[in-house]
Protein backbone atom coordinates (compact mmCIF):
# COMPACT_ATOMS: atom_id res chain seq x y z
CA UNK A 1 0.00 0.00 0.00
CA UNK A 2 2.72 2.66 0.85
CA UNK A 3 5.01 1.64 -2.61
CA UNK A 4 1.15 2.27 -4.13
CA UNK A 5 1.02 6.18 -2.25
CA UNK A 6 4.73 6.68 -3.21
CA UNK A 7 4.11 6.21 -7.04
CA UNK A 8 1.03 8.13 -7.03
CA UNK A 9 2.83 10.62 -5.40
CA UNK A 10 5.59 10.68 -7.70
CA UNK A 11 3.82 9.85 -10.78
CA UNK A 12 1.97 13.28 -9.94
CA UNK A 13 5.03 14.62 -9.67
CA UNK A 14 6.46 13.38 -12.85
CA UNK A 15 3.18 14.71 -15.21
CA UNK A 16 3.24 18.32 -13.97
CA UNK A 17 7.20 18.24 -13.49
CA UNK A 18 6.59 21.47 -11.54
CA UNK A 19 6.99 22.48 -7.23
CA UNK A 20 6.51 25.15 -6.12
CA UNK A 21 8.49 25.78 -3.24
CA UNK A 22 6.15 28.22 -0.85
CA UNK A 23 8.85 30.05 1.33
CA UNK A 24 7.24 32.31 3.02
CA UNK A 25 7.39 34.49 6.31
CA UNK A 26 3.32 34.58 6.45
CA UNK A 27 1.46 31.92 5.75
CA UNK A 28 -2.03 32.88 6.41
CA UNK A 29 -3.06 33.08 2.93
CA UNK A 30 -1.89 29.65 2.52
CA UNK A 31 -4.89 28.46 1.10
CA UNK A 32 -5.85 31.27 -1.39
CA UNK A 33 -2.46 31.09 -2.80
CA UNK A 34 -2.86 27.45 -3.19
CA UNK A 35 -5.53 27.25 -5.01
CA UNK A 36 -4.45 30.22 -7.42
CA UNK A 37 -1.33 27.96 -8.12
CA UNK A 38 -3.57 25.28 -8.69
CA UNK A 39 -6.10 27.27 -11.14
CA UNK A 40 -2.39 27.86 -12.82
CA UNK A 41 -1.66 23.98 -13.41
CA UNK A 42 0.46 23.79 -10.68
CA UNK A 43 -0.15 19.83 -8.73
CA UNK A 44 2.67 19.86 -6.27
CA UNK A 45 3.51 22.41 -3.79
CA UNK A 46 6.18 22.10 -1.09
CA UNK A 47 5.68 24.00 2.03
CA UNK A 48 9.57 24.83 3.88
CA UNK A 49 9.93 24.44 7.37
CA UNK A 50 11.89 27.29 7.60
CA UNK A 51 8.28 28.84 8.77
CA UNK A 52 7.14 27.02 11.41
CA UNK A 53 3.81 27.43 10.83
CA UNK A 54 4.21 24.98 7.02
CA UNK A 55 2.79 22.35 9.59
CA UNK A 56 -0.73 24.06 10.02
CA UNK A 57 -0.59 25.49 6.41
CA UNK A 58 0.08 21.63 5.09
CA UNK A 59 -2.73 20.64 7.45
CA UNK A 60 -5.16 23.51 6.25
CA UNK A 61 -4.23 23.42 2.40
CA UNK A 62 -4.86 19.50 2.42
CA UNK A 63 -8.35 20.16 4.18
CA UNK A 64 -9.84 22.66 2.16
CA UNK A 65 -8.85 21.89 -1.09
CA UNK A 66 -10.30 18.97 -2.83
CA UNK A 67 -7.35 18.22 -5.47
CA UNK A 68 -5.51 17.28 -2.20
CA UNK A 69 -7.43 14.11 -1.49
CA UNK A 70 -8.94 12.66 -4.88
CA UNK A 71 -6.06 11.96 -6.52
CA UNK A 72 -4.82 15.63 -8.86
CA UNK A 73 -2.53 17.33 -6.19
CA UNK A 74 -0.04 16.57 -3.52
CA UNK A 75 1.71 18.49 -0.85
CA UNK A 76 4.86 18.14 0.70
CA UNK A 77 7.15 19.55 3.00
CA UNK A 78 10.52 21.57 2.34
CA UNK A 79 13.70 21.61 4.59
CA UNK A 80 13.53 19.23 6.33
CA UNK A 81 16.16 18.49 8.03
CA UNK A 82 15.70 15.02 10.50
CA UNK A 83 14.01 12.33 11.01
CA UNK A 84 12.02 13.86 13.66
CA UNK A 85 10.63 17.09 11.72
CA UNK A 86 10.06 14.61 8.52
CA UNK A 87 7.21 12.49 11.39
CA UNK A 88 5.89 16.11 11.96
CA UNK A 89 5.76 16.81 8.69
CA UNK A 90 4.08 13.59 7.67
CA UNK A 91 1.37 13.64 10.53
CA UNK A 92 0.79 17.22 9.72
CA UNK A 93 -0.28 15.54 6.13
CA UNK A 94 2.92 15.71 3.83
CA UNK A 95 3.11 12.98 0.76
CA UNK A 96 6.97 14.19 -0.06
CA UNK A 97 9.96 15.25 2.13
CA UNK A 98 12.25 17.54 0.39
CA UNK A 99 15.86 18.65 1.95
CA UNK A 100 18.54 20.74 1.02
CA UNK A 101 21.35 18.16 1.75
CA UNK A 102 21.03 14.29 2.49
CA UNK A 103 20.19 12.72 5.94
CA UNK A 104 20.37 8.93 5.90
CA UNK A 105 17.95 8.67 8.84
CA UNK A 106 15.45 11.06 6.98
CA UNK A 107 15.70 9.15 4.03
CA UNK A 108 15.39 5.85 5.88
CA UNK A 109 12.42 7.50 8.29
CA UNK A 110 10.72 8.13 4.51
CA UNK A 111 10.83 4.87 3.79
CA UNK A 112 9.28 3.66 7.10
CA UNK A 113 6.26 5.64 6.74
CA UNK A 114 5.57 5.59 2.98
CA UNK A 115 6.54 8.98 1.49
CA UNK A 116 8.77 10.38 -0.92
CA UNK A 117 11.91 11.17 -0.83
CA UNK A 118 13.45 14.54 -2.32
CA UNK A 119 16.97 15.04 -0.37
CA UNK A 120 19.52 17.25 -1.80
CA UNK A 121 22.71 16.69 -3.35
CA UNK A 122 25.15 18.74 -5.93
CA UNK A 123 28.10 16.44 -7.06
CA UNK A 124 28.14 13.08 -9.14
CA UNK A 125 29.58 11.25 -5.72
CA UNK A 126 26.70 12.85 -3.16
CA UNK A 127 23.96 12.21 -5.95
CA UNK A 128 24.71 8.99 -6.47
CA UNK A 129 24.98 8.42 -2.48
CA UNK A 130 21.30 9.94 -2.05
CA UNK A 131 19.92 7.59 -4.30
CA UNK A 132 21.70 4.11 -3.41
CA UNK A 133 20.55 5.37 0.17
CA UNK A 134 16.51 5.31 -1.04
CA UNK A 135 15.92 8.76 -2.33
CA UNK A 136 12.64 8.61 -4.40
CA UNK A 137 14.43 11.87 -6.62
CA UNK A 138 17.55 14.01 -5.69
CA UNK A 139 17.01 17.51 -5.80
CA UNK A 140 20.10 18.72 -7.56
CA UNK A 141 20.97 22.35 -5.11
CA UNK A 142 22.00 24.87 -5.73
CA UNK A 143 21.19 24.16 -9.57
CA UNK A 144 22.54 27.58 -10.68
CA UNK A 145 26.40 26.99 -9.82
CA UNK A 146 26.39 24.37 -13.06
CA UNK A 147 23.24 25.37 -15.00
CA UNK A 148 21.00 23.01 -17.10
CA UNK A 149 23.41 21.80 -19.02
CA UNK A 150 24.78 19.71 -15.71
CA UNK A 151 21.91 17.82 -16.42
CA UNK A 152 22.75 16.39 -18.94
CA UNK A 153 26.63 15.75 -18.24
CA UNK A 154 25.07 13.62 -14.79
CA UNK A 155 22.41 11.69 -16.93
CA UNK A 156 24.81 10.82 -19.64
CA UNK A 157 26.08 7.79 -16.82
CA UNK A 158 23.35 8.15 -14.85
CA UNK A 159 20.08 8.01 -16.98
CA UNK A 160 18.31 5.70 -14.59
CA UNK A 161 18.17 9.20 -11.78
CA UNK A 162 15.13 11.41 -10.97
CA UNK A 163 16.59 14.38 -10.83
CA UNK A 164 14.97 17.36 -9.55
CA UNK A 165 17.02 21.11 -10.49
CA UNK A 166 16.16 23.71 -7.49
CA UNK A 167 17.76 26.99 -6.65
CA UNK A 168 17.77 29.83 -9.57
CA UNK A 169 15.31 27.84 -11.94
CA UNK A 170 13.19 30.39 -13.61
CA UNK A 171 10.67 30.67 -16.87
CA UNK A 172 13.51 31.68 -19.20
CA UNK A 173 15.58 28.27 -17.99
CA UNK A 174 13.13 25.76 -17.16
CA UNK A 175 12.17 24.27 -20.14
CA UNK A 176 15.94 23.57 -20.94
CA UNK A 177 16.41 22.00 -17.78
CA UNK A 178 13.25 19.80 -18.56
CA UNK A 179 14.61 18.82 -21.73
CA UNK A 180 18.04 17.80 -20.15
CA UNK A 181 16.37 15.34 -18.11
CA UNK A 182 14.65 16.78 -15.39
CA UNK A 183 12.17 14.71 -13.84
CA UNK A 184 10.99 17.48 -11.93
CA UNK A 185 11.85 21.71 -11.57
CA UNK A 186 11.19 23.38 -8.30
CA UNK A 187 10.72 26.90 -8.48
CA UNK A 188 10.54 29.13 -5.15
CA UNK A 189 10.37 32.84 -5.36
CA UNK A 190 10.41 33.06 -8.71
CA UNK A 191 7.03 31.55 -9.25
CA UNK A 192 5.87 31.96 -5.58
CA UNK A 193 6.48 35.96 -5.26
CA UNK A 194 6.08 37.05 -1.85
CA UNK A 195 4.68 40.52 -3.04
CA UNK A 196 1.83 39.13 -4.87
CA UNK A 197 0.62 37.18 -2.39
CA UNK A 198 0.79 39.64 0.13
CA UNK A 199 -1.23 41.69 -2.27
CA UNK A 200 -3.12 38.51 -2.78
CA UNK A 201 -3.09 38.69 -6.11
CA UNK A 202 -4.25 35.88 -7.17
CA UNK A 203 -5.11 36.34 -10.92
CA UNK A 204 -1.36 37.02 -11.20
CA UNK A 205 -0.03 33.93 -9.23
CA UNK A 206 -2.60 32.11 -11.66
CA UNK A 207 -1.17 33.93 -15.01
CA UNK A 208 2.53 33.20 -13.91
CA UNK A 209 1.71 29.27 -12.72
CA UNK A 210 -0.10 28.96 -15.97
CA UNK A 211 3.33 30.53 -17.99
CA UNK A 212 5.81 28.04 -15.74
CA UNK A 213 3.48 25.06 -16.87
CA UNK A 214 3.30 25.90 -21.10
CA UNK A 215 7.61 26.58 -20.68
CA UNK A 216 7.76 23.03 -19.47
CA UNK A 217 5.33 22.19 -21.86
CA UNK A 218 7.16 24.09 -24.49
Amino acid sequence: MQSHLMEYVLDIIGRSRLVAIVRLDDLSAAVSMSRALLAGGITALEFTLTNPAAFDAITAVKGALAEFTDGQAVIGAGTVLDADATQAAVKAGAQFIVAPSTNHRTIEMCRRLGVVSIPGALTPTEIVDAWNTGASVVKVFPARAFGPTYLKDIHAPLPHLKIMPTGGVDLENVGQYIRNGAFAAGIGSNLVDKQLVAAGDWDALTERATAYVEAVRG
